[in-house]
């Protein structure tokens, strides 16, 4: 019996697919494709989807999954993915054991697994943070679109109304999974998720413990684990596509009908000749050399060098290539012991499989009869450390010791086309004159777009030249020098908060990326009409829409209205505010503001110099007066529901105010955002201060925190 994957024991188990809410997994005595322990090369498992229904598997995403994900709003489903992370830091020591059988070492796994639950606290943090307590989201300023104002236009964002297939790559089934899922399941869209075959019983194990926090809506997670060679076939422009793998399968994937005119969105991460670039001056013995070398030998031996974040080109100046690989050869002969992951001391693991050691090594020969030289290492079967902890040369499993190529020639086709997905490096040298490091850019494009490089100097001109010139051509730079080499994060760690993907050969694509990557899985639409019309679809009061304000009759407050700071969230609603009458503004109180504060600018205080500035008529009043009053001349001051005013957004001083002249302010509650955990809420205010000729002095958001339900204090 092999020890069991998924909680079932039998002789060789089928991983399951987790399909319309239930496992399947095929019937009678089908044949299917064969998974190995990549450190021994037992057969842990096999895979097959015969007689799965995949057409079955997206209705069932866009109907239950849309309709269950439909129910929530974007901050209820960031709580879900807090949840989830929740339950599954608890259940991290089983995948772990699963995941040393993929070849990774614990570093490997902890990249991996925490990092993809990671993930799901981080999206979890900023969906509740940066998007609205709803559906619907508003993108940017309206536009006017008629001069009485009666016809504007939004931008706003809805979620695709199908699912989000998530395609992933072999060497991060957790990570590659949940970094995929958690932006989609924010935006509400359902999702079908197709591992690679070599290490989807982990993937699968990870959705297993998903379905049984029972956390997240039916519908809203499906895993195929095996072929999904017809899933574009059931696809139409509804759904998208999320791609992480080779240029050639994503080539093929892009060229399907349903892709090419069918609609269907599609997006890629693919290879990549990611580079890192050695400055001037970063001569042996400086802090940003040492980082240098940490660096490469770190991405060439995580994961066995399986990332698409990994080193492949290390550009250095043609003065310091020797330096650099007797560098690199002694940190690897100091820090790597290869081995299997369930050994002590094992600090590199197998390659996942012993198809992708052959690919390596075919890519290694390929490039080495091209011209290429071994500077380190040997592509001969190296010597492991077995799990029981004797050490013999490897006559199973994928492994393959690291590799370090030196080119003569910088501009070889091959060093800057092929790529070896493995523990494999190449170092090209650049020459420099007088500072000027254009060389070195210019290698590191001829890579055709990647998706992440590392420029590592002290010097902040050759940092500029460097970062400006190679940044149209990746998607992540990373500048290492000595006052971040101990607090980056690293060439090869995407994190979540900013954009995993680059142009060209790395697939054109983002993931990642924050709140931008929520996006990806929503369709921008423009929407035309009047100010309540526009009110009623986004949820945000727009400019000359129907206001219910208390306050001065003279400028729209009526009589019976309850003043907007007595409402608890449960009684205010959009459009709610507040109209103030009138406060003259004296040469005095201009004069005191600025003795008071030390704001002495000579537009307050020096009649003469204020009258040639072209801007103002003289002595003006200060913007942070003018603020300072309209505050006053909205407050309620008497305890309630009002908590707190915790800032401003968007102020603009538009018309001056001079001594003798007037203002007044109208409030208006623009948006309100419960908290789905607090008894409070956010309160955006429209806040308007005109002057006594009605032209506008200034605009602003005011935002302030609001109890739900008014029981602090007696109204």
């Amino acid at each position: 019996m092999t020890p069991t994957l998924l909680g079932v024991e039998r002789d060789v188990e089928t991983v399951p697919s987790f399909i319309q809410d239930s496992w399947w997994t095929p019937g009678g005595v089908a044949a299917g494709v064969p998974v190995r322990d990549a450190s021994t090369g037992e057969v842990l498992a096999t895979v097959s989807t015969e007689g799965l229904d995949l057409g079955a598997a997206v209705e069932h995403a866009r109907t239950v999954g849309q309709r269950e994900l439909g129910k929530l709003t974007f901050h209820q489903r960031s709580l879900k993915l807090k949840e989830l992370a929740q339950y599954l830091n608890g259940r991290r020591q089983e995948l772990y054991e699963l995941s040393a059988r993929t070849g990774a070492t614990k570093i490997d796994s902890m990249v991996d697994i925490d990092g993809g639950i990671g993930v799901l606290f981080t999206f979890s943090s900023k969906g509740r943070r940066e998007l609205p307590n709803s559906n619907v989201v508003v993108d940017g300023a309206a536009e006017v679109l008629s001069k009485d104002g009666s016809f504007i236009g939004q931008h706003i964002f809805t979620r695709i109304p199908g699912v989000a297939v998530q395609i992933n790559a072999f060497n991060f089934p957790v990570w590659g999974m949940l970094e995929k899922l958690a932006p989609a399941f924010i935006a509400g869209v359902p999702t079908i998720v197709k591992p690679a075959t070599p290490s989807g019983y982990l993937a699968a194990a990870m959705v297993k413990e998903i379905v049984e926090s029972n956390i997240l809506p039916a519908g809203s997670l499906q895993l195929i684990s095996g072929s999904a060679r017809t899933l574009l076939d059931e696809l139409d422009y509804r759904d998208m596509v999320s791609f992480t793998g080779s240029a050639a399968t994503a080539r093929t994937l892009k060229s399907h009908p349903n892709v090419v005119f069918g609609g269907v969105r599609f997006t890629s991460e693919t290879d990549s000749l990611n580079a890192a670039i050695l400055g001037p001056d970063a001569v042996p013995g400086t802090p940003e050399f040492d980082a240098f070398i940490k660096s490469v030998v770190t991405e060439m031996t995580v994961k066995a060098g399986q990332k698409c974040t990994s080193i492949r080109r290390t550009i250095v100046p043609n003065e310091l290539r020797q330096a650099v690989i007797d560098a690199i050869g002694a940190r690897i002969d100091e820090r790597v012991v290869l081995g299997d992951p369930r050994a002590e001391g094992v600090t590199m693991g197998a390659l996942a499989s012993l198809e992708q050691l052959a690919d390596v090594r075919a890519a290694v020969q390929t490039m080495l009869d091209a011209g290429g030289e071994l500077a380190y290492g040997s592509l001969d079967a190296p010597r492991v450390t077995r799990a029981d902890g004797t050490v013999d040369v490897a006559a199973e499993g994928a492994f393959m010791a690291p590799v370090l190529l030196s080119w003569a020639d910088a501009e070889a086709s091959e060093v800057h086309s092929l790529e070896a997905f493995g523990p494999v490096s190449s170092v090209i040298g650049y020459e420099t004159h007088d500072g000027d490091v254009s060389e070195a850019v210019r290698l590191a494009a001829l890579g055709e777009g990647s998706l992440v490089a590392s420029v590592c100097t002290n010097d902040p001109e050759t940092a500029r030249q460097l970062v400006t010139g190679i940044a149209s051509h990746h998607g992540r730079v990373l500048v290492l020098n000595r006052e971040d080499a101990r607090s980056s994060t690293g060439h090869g760690a995407p994190v979540p908060h900013l954009v995993h993907g680059g142009p060209g050969r790395a697939g054109g694509g983002e993931e990642l990326g924050g709140i931008r990557s929520v996006f990806h899985h929503m369709q921008r639409t423009a929407v035309q009409g009047s100010p309540n019309m526009l009110t009623a679809v986004t949820g945000v009061w727009h400019t000359g829409a129907d206001q219910r304000l208390a306050g001065d009759p003279e400028f729209g407050g009526a009589a019976g209205v309850v003043h907007p700071f007595r409402k608890s969230l449960a009684e205010l609603a959009i459009g709610d505010g507040f109209a103030s009458p009138l406060r003259q503004v004296t040469l005095a109180d201009i004069t005191a503001f600025a003795n008071s504060t030390g704001d002495t600018f000579y537009a307050h205080t020096n009649a003469e110099a204020a009258e040639r500035n072209p801007f103002f008529p003289g002595i003006v009043a200060h913007g942070y007066l003018l603020v300072s009053w309209a505050a006053g001349l909205f407050v309620e001051p008497a305890p309630g529901p009002v908590l707190a005013n915790y800032g401003l957004e968007n102020l603009r001083f538009i018309t001056p105010v001079a001594a003798g002249d007037s203002i007044r302010v109208t409030l208006t509650a623009k948006k309100i955002t419960p908290r789905t955990t607090d008894e409070y809420g956010e309160v955006c205010w429209d806040a308007v201060i005109n002057n006594q000729d009605g032209e506008i002095v200034a605009t602003y958001d005011v935002l302030t925190l609001v109890e739900k339900e008014d029981t602090t204090y007696a109204k």
